[in-house]
């Protein structure tokens, strides 16, 4: 059974750093698309990063805009994994942060696309 546990949450004042984890199990996750989403009160769940299977050796990474610049995904295979390295945050980064799993090396982002999720963890910026 598939698992994905998030940790790392909290609330921080703008500018702040947090690092959001994302423990995997259930199976390997080398080879499988993972991803970090979020949804703000009142608004509907959104891509923030992904990082993508290993294909040739290579990952392939993908940020949102908003996001762009200030946080960096990143994967500890061994472990099974995922980090969100957060900088520079915002008030409206504010919002529960889901990780989430595809069962193959890549994805389009889209919510739809994934295939397990975690329960998320609060990320609260004040100002």
């Amino acid at each position: 059974q598939v698992q994905l546990v998030e940790s790392g949450g909290g609330l921080v004042q703008a500018g702040a750093s947090l690092r959001l984890s994302c423990a995997a199990s259930g199976r390997t996750f080398s080879s499988s698309a993972m991803g970090w989403f979020r949804q703000a009160p009142g608004k509907e769940r959104e891509f923030v990063a992904g990082i993508s299977g290993k294909r040739r050796g290579l990952y392939v990474i993908n940020y949102a805009d908003s996001v762009n610049g200030r946080f960096t995904i990143s994967r500890d295979n061994p472990e099974n994994t995922v980090y969100l390295q957060m900088n520079s945050l915002k008030p409206e980064d504010t919002a529960v942060y889901y990780c989430a799993c595809a069962d193959r090396d890549g994805s389009n982002w889209s919510p739809s696309d994934m295939d397990y999720w975690g329960k998320g963890t609060l990320v609260t910026v004040s100002s």
